[in-house]
């Protein structure tokens, strides 16, 4: 078992994608608002001349796109289900190559309780 992290920056795409993982039986994940570093450093009302350097820079690089904030898609996938996820990326947001549409990345899961595929193995095991 696998933690899939997705953050996604464009969230109007969110709907569309968890449509899709849905018909792919894909029903498990948590979601939460997001915000990256220049985001965040954007924002940020430092004084310090070279944060404020920095800041600025940022600005100018932010204030060309209209990307402010993510969706980070948090669920535990095994090898087969990870596939499914990664296919439904691909149709929905297209290649995570292109700048500014998102990262995905795994962790290893070494235990989980409480899936739902679990609960329903360990019922048909009792």
């Amino acid at each position: 078992m696998k933690l899939l992290v997705f953050v996604l920056n464009n969230i109007n795409k969110l709907d569309e994608f968890l449509v899709e993982l849905s018909k792919r039986g894909l029903n498990g994940a948590t979601i939460i608002n997001s915000i990256g570093i220049a985001q965040s450093l954007y924002k940020s009302k430092s004084s310090n001349t070279y944060q404020s350097v920095i800041i600025n820079s940022l600005r100018a690089l932010l204030e060309s796109t209209d990307h402010h904030e993510n969706r980070t898609i948090f669920s535990v996938v095994d090898e087969s289900q990870e596939k499914i996820f990664y296919k439904a990326v691909e149709k929905v947001i297209g290649s995570l190559s292109k700048e500014n549409s998102g990262i995905i990345f795994t962790i290893p899961v070494d235990s989980v309780i409480g899936l739902s595929s679990q609960k329903d193995k360990k019922e048909k095991e009792d």
